[in-house]
């Protein structure tokens, strides 16, 4: 089998638990297996990097930025290929531009392009275990760019469907994927499978275990995808497609803490004001998530949405840009969005109902609300956060 394995921060966080990597892939190559290993940087080496840029600039330049942030995937590359040849097996570090990942130039948050998989190839047909700095790629220019936050989940997808892999294994520090945050809710279990239309909306709701972008282009390219514990052997978590079953209600209940709310009030109620809003937030690549417009009174309206937190200052500069002085912008970063995702929704009545006298029988006062399908998303202030988690998992009976 041909197989690429994935492992974060905190599996390669030090010299020792890099050696338990090299272990783990030794053990896998005596399987007989053929080897991609995409590594992220040691844990705490990226934000550590981010603070010397900041020493000398609270606004570095964004291409300077990822020229930084790579380093710490190609120190992690080199090493865990320094200790395997050192046990004995072959094996050759490669950077994100060796590996033959292209990008567009949108640097620190990149999107790829294609990958020339040509020399991977041949130093898998030469018998090598190939290290690939995750992360990372360069555009059609040869600059370095990043991927974003967790963007060696994608490397690694991206990789395994452009070598027609029979296996792409993301190792992190948790045994696979639980019907919610276990630090939350102590009861919550382990799925032993989930689609990937969940899993998808779960990873872009909040839930860590795996990249949101990873799960969408799996998904694209059919990638066979588990997520397990570097830490011990378990089975972790299959991500499939949808199998056709009868499916649980809910499947699991995710919490966003990087969520900021934006109110504007006294919008002129006309035709194209929205699209002239959003489009200038659109173009500072920045995401928006839930929006609500009230019915318009005496010429004028109010329109509140959401956007990541880390973004909101520069949400505010791009819309004081072309808002007029009489708009008044009421922001709220103490708010968290806490979501219910469940494929087994589509054919069940009621579930958001169940939702909503959960929340009020804790005395949570839910702010904004969006739905899809298979979700339900709650915007609601952070100090009711968690007790909101634990409050759906048990209507939804996910600790049974």
């Amino acid at each position: 089998m041909l197989i690429v394995q994935k492992y974060g921060g905190t599996s390669v966080g030090n010299l020792e638990r890099i050696e338990a990597v090299a272990n783990r892939v030794i053990q896998s190559v005596k399987e007989g297996n053929k080897l991609v290993v995409v590594v992220s940087a040691m844990s705490g080496v990226t934000n550590e990097l981010i603070e010397y840029a900041n020493f000398f600039s609270k606004e570095p330049k964004a291409n300077d930025l990822d020229m930084l942030l790579s380093s710490g995937e190609r120190v992690t590359s080199a090493l865990l290929s320094i200790a395997l040849n050192e046990k004995g097996f072959k094996a050759i570090s490669f950077s994100g531009r060796k590996a033959g990942i292209i990008t567009n130039s949108v640097f620190t948050k990149a999107k790829i392009k294609y990958i020339d998989p040509s020399a991977i190839e041949n130093e898998l047909n030469n018998g090598k275990i190939v290290i690939v700095a995750g992360f990372q790629g360069v555009n059609e220019k040869g600059e370095v760019t990043t991927l974003g936050r967790g963007g060696s989940d994608l490397s690694a997808v991206a990789l395994a469907g452009a070598l027609n892999a029979d296996l792409c294994e993301i190792y992190t520090d948790v045994d696979g994927v639980y019907t919610t945050d276990p630090r939350i809710e102590p009861k919550a279990k382990k799925l032993d499978r989930i689609s990937y239309e969940e899993m998808l909306e779960l990873a872009s709701l909040g839930a860590k275990v795996l990249q949101n972008r990873s799960v969408e282009l799996a998904k694209k390219l059919n990638v066979k995808l588990v997520t397990r514990n570097s830490f011990n052997d378990n089975e972790g978590t299959m991500i499939i497609q949808e199998n056709g079953m009868e499916q649980a209600l809910v499947s699991g209940i995710a919490m966003d803490k990087n969520q900021a709310r934006i109110i504007l009030r006294n919008i002129q109620d006309k035709p194209g004001i929205a699209a002239e809003i959003f489009s200038s937030i659109a173009k500072e690549n920045i995401n928006v998530d839930m929006i609500i417009q009230n019915v318009g009174i005496d010429g004028t309206t109010n329109l509140g949405f959401t956007v990541p937190e880390n973004e909101l200052e520069l949400t505010k500069k791009a819309m004081k840009e072309i808002l007029d002085s009489n708009i008044i912008i009421e922001t709220d970063s103490a708010v968290v969005k806490v979501s219910i995702v469940g494929v087994g929704m589509k054919s069940h009545s009621g579930v958001a109902s169940m939702a909503f006298k959960a929340l009020a029988n804790e005395g949570i006062n839910i702010e904004m609300i969006s739905t899809s399908e298979i979700k339900i998303s709650m915007i609601v202030q952070e100090k009711y956060g968690e007790l909101a988690v634990r409050a759906l998992h048990e209507v939804y009976g996910l600790d049974k």
